[in-house]
């Protein structure tokens, strides 16, 4: 009798947690240091990918720079910023190449979060998800690209104001700032630093943790 009440608090406790998260439970921290030499073209992934737009349109991408849902953009925790992938939708046999931007999908099961626009060239709006494999095309150089790839995060924040504040913070001290959407939070970080010995003074200034693109 114990052993059944336990487990129907178990499986009440797991509903609560579905229904306050919706429909991404599973959220998981993505991977923030990526080994750009892990990565070479003709490096492929297959899994399920989902697709973006509002409310993260018009944002900041994690790569810098704004996001638009109607360009061919895609994110991935681990793949390096401004690598071209080509991903096939083996549901249908539709592909498209896409520049890898940003970090996600933050959902347990997912591997590639594209563009609305790269959803439309994949045929998988309506779906929401589908089956792909990713194939890299390009590798990119995030270095070149934005003058570094370090950052050191200094906070994460439920409501954007707070993040704003932060950020106009870090701002007045002198660096580089953005604030990247992460699932319901928004991050800060200073940089991107072309030296790892310029993110620690940052990192010894402003607190926080480094991050590698």
């Amino acid at each position: 009798m114990s052993s059944s009440l336990g487990r129907s608090r178990w499986i009440a406790a797991l509903a609560v947690g579905v229904a306050v998260q919706g429909c991404a439970p599973w959220a998981t921290r993505p991977v923030t240091d990526p080994d750009p030499g892990a990565y070479a073209v003709g490096w492929t992934q297959t899994g399920v990918a989902s697709w973006y737009g509002e409310p993260f349109h018009g944002r900041p991408a994690a790569a810098g720079g704004t996001y638009d849902m109607d360009a061919l953009t895609a994110a991935h925790r681990m793949i390096p910023f401004g690598t071209r992938i080509r991903v096939d939708n083996r549901d249908n046999g539709r592909a498209v190449e896409l520049i890898v931007n940003d970090r996600g999908p933050f959902v347990r099961g997912r591997i590639l979060d594209v563009s609305r626009a790269g959803a439309r060239a994949l045929d998988m709006i309506g779906p929401g998800t589908a089956r792909v494999r990713i194939t890299i095309v390009e590798v990119g150089d995030a270095v070149s690209a934005r003058g570094g790839c370090v950052f050191v995060q200094v906070g994460s924040f439920r409501e954007r104001a707070g993040a704003e504040a932060k950020r106009d913070e870090v701002a007045r001290a002198g660096f580089e700032a953005a604030i990247e959407p992460y699932g319901d939070v928004h991050r800060v970080v200073a940089g991107p630093f072309a030296a790892e010995d310029a993110a620690r003074r940052a990192l010894a200034a402003l607190g926080g943790f480094l991050r590698r693109c």
